[in-house]
């Protein structure tokens, strides 16, 4: 642990040029005694670090010396940071080390790797349907959401001009947040096509959180398709594989060895065909449409396969 705060400490002083023991204690969240130990030890290590003492004083590299810890090209500093963006969101862990590695970059690299950290979402949670492979625009549209480009492309048969915000990956279907002329709006990425990256500068609003702007589509979207329920009973063991099944559609209402459970689609067709397929599992309760539904099923199956060879 010592050596990885260490590294920590030699970065901040690269970043900021002068830092004092009170500075690093805050930053590295231990104390001043420990902090002042630590650049003691950088100086005795052989690292050029040498304090300033009085008003306005510190702890500073000699002439300013520079260390590029990360050993990363613009390119893949920007990749890395595309990948590491949505785990940093998730882990107080990959923060941390997202922090650090940021101030391992040259500064020319940082501002693009600070966008690429924000540019993207993964929503693990599930709408149906199987994965699907990553659309080739979407590398495509993580340039222009890293390096603030507007797009242009065509959607629903009509060409869009629009100010990039955000990616989202959302069970394998890639969404774009991005600002247009009439809003902020989202667009299902394997849907755009004849997309390209233009010259025109795209400017983020002050305070976007892309997760934030995310579920609130995810919100809106799942309320147009949750307009019918039913209330359901399984075995407390199949309860995660019905909620990977379903998502943020399966809400668990009363818990127990057998748990009640408050399932939603547009129809009751919809419940019933999903439902189908785990038989004596899952027994639905109510709505009564949606238990004539399962029955309607259970007729035609059996009609089909329930014949004598």
């Amino acid at each position: 642990m010592r050596a990885d705060r260490l590294v920590a400490v030699l970065l901040l002083m690269q970043s900021r040029g002068r830092v004092t023991a009170a500075e690093i204690a805050a930053e590295l969240e231990v104390s001043v005694a420990t902090a002042r130990r630590d650049l003691e030890a950088l100086s005795a290590a052989g690292v050029p670090v040498y304090p300033q003492p009085g008003r306005g004083g510190g702890w500073s590299l000699v002439g300013g010396a520079r260390t590029d810890l990360s050993g990363l090209s613009s390119s893949e500093a920007r990749a890395l940071f595309l990948l590491l963006g949505p785990a940093a969101a998730l882990a107080p862990e990959a923060r941390t080390a997202l922090r650090k590695l940021l101030r391992a970059l040259p500064s020319t690299f940082r501002p693009e790797a600070e966008a690429a950290a924000d540019a993207v979402v993964v929503d693990p949670s599930r709408w149906g349907g199987h994965r699907r492979a990553r659309p080739v625009l979407v590398d495509l549209l993580e340039v222009a959401v890293v390096r603030r480009r507007k797009v242009r492309f065509t959607y629903s048969g009509r060409e869009r001009l629009a100010a990039p915000l955000g990616l989202v990956s959302k069970d394998g279907v890639w969404y774009l947040i991005a600002g247009t002329s009439g809003g902020r709006r989202t667009f299902r990425v394997d849907r755009m096509a004849d997309a390209e990256v233009t010259a025109e500068p795209s400017e983020r609003p002050a305070g976007f959180d892309l997760a934030a702007a995310w579920d609130e589509v995810v919100t809106a979207m799942e309320a147009r398709r949750a307009t019918t329920t039913a209330v359901a009973t399984l075995d407390v063991r199949y309860l995660p594989v019905l909620r990977d099944r379903f998502g943020r559609h399966c809400e668990v209402i009363a818990h127990g060895d057998r748990v009640r459970v408050a399932l939603t689609a547009p129809t009751a067709l919809d419940l019933a065909r999903q439902l189908a397929g785990w038989g004596d599992l899952v027994i639905v309760e109510e709505p009564r449409t949606v238990r004539d539904e399962l029955a309607k099923l259970a007729a035609q199956l059996t009609t089909v396969y329930g014949r004598p060879d």
